[in-house]
C-alpha cells in the first residue's frame, strides 16, 4: 500500500507550491479577462459568449503555461504559440459566414474577439499579466465603446440612393417607391421644392 501511495504522490508532484500558485493566478487572470470579453459579446446577442471566450482564454493560457513551467525553451514556446494562433484561426473561421439576404459578411468581430481572447490567455499564461490586462482592456474598448459608437453612426446614416437606382434586378416601381421612402438630404430654398 505504501508503494501505491508513493506512486500516486509522485504523479502529482510536477509543480512546486510556488508554481501551483503561479499557474492558478495565470489561469484565473485569463479566465476573468476572457469572461469579461465574452460577457460583452453575450450582451450584444452573439453566439460566442462568456463560456466560449473563457474557455479560449484559459485554454490558451494552459497551452503556454504548462510547457513554460516544465522548462520548455523559448523556441519550443514559439512553436506552441504558432499552433495556438493557427488553431484559433480555424475556430474563428467557423464563425464567419456570408449572409446573402442582406449582402454582407457576418461573424468577423466574433472571430477577431476569439483571436484577441486567445492572445490575452497566452499573455497571462506566459506570466505577462500586465500585458494580458492591457490587451484585454483594449479589446473591451473596441467591442464596447467603439461598438456603441458604430451603432449610433449607422442609425444616423442615410441610405445610398445610387444603390437603388443601379440595381438591374429590381422592378422600376419598387425602385421608385424605395426612393420616395428615403429622406431627401439636400438643402433647398423653401420656394423651390
Amino acid at each position: 500500500m505504501d508503494a501505491i501511495t508513493t506512486g500516486v504522490a509522485a504523479e502529482f508532484s510536477d509543480l512546486s507550491a510556488v508554481q501551483a500558485v503561479q499557474l492558478t493566478l495565470r489561469l484565473l487572470i485569463a479566465a476573468v479577462l476572457g469572461g469579461l470579453i465574452g460577457r460583452d459579446r453575450e450582451r450584444a446577442g452573439k453566439a460566442a459568449g462568456v463560456r466560449t471566450h473563457l474557455l479560449v482564454a484559459v485554454g490558451a493560457a494552459a497551452f503556454v503555461a504548462v510547457p513554460q513551467q516544465s522548462g520548455a525553451s523559448a523556441a519550443d514556446l514559439t512553436r506552441v504559440l504558432q499552433g495556438l494562433v493557427a488553431g484559433i484561426g480555424f475556430l474563428g473561421a467557423g464563425c464567419i459566414w456570408r449572409d446573402d439576404t442582406v449582402g454582407r459578411v457576418e461573424g468577423l468581430t466574433t472571430a477577431a474577439g476569439l483571436w484577441l481572447t486567445a492572445a490575452v490567455g497566452a499573455a497571462a499564461g506566459m506570466g505577462r499579466e500586465i500585458s494580458a490586462l492591457l490587451v484585454g482592456l483594449m479589446g473591451l474598448f473596441a467591442l464596447s465603446i467603439l461598438g456603441r459608437w458604430e451603432v449610433r453612426s449607422a442609425v444616423g446614416a442615410v441610405p445610398d440612393r445610387s444603390a437603388l437606382l443601379f440595381d438591374p434586378t429590381r422592378p422600376e416601381r419598387e425602385v421608385r417607391s424605395a426612393i420616395g421612402a428615403v429622406p431627401d438630404t439636400k438643402k433647398r430654398p423653401a420656394g423651390k421644392r
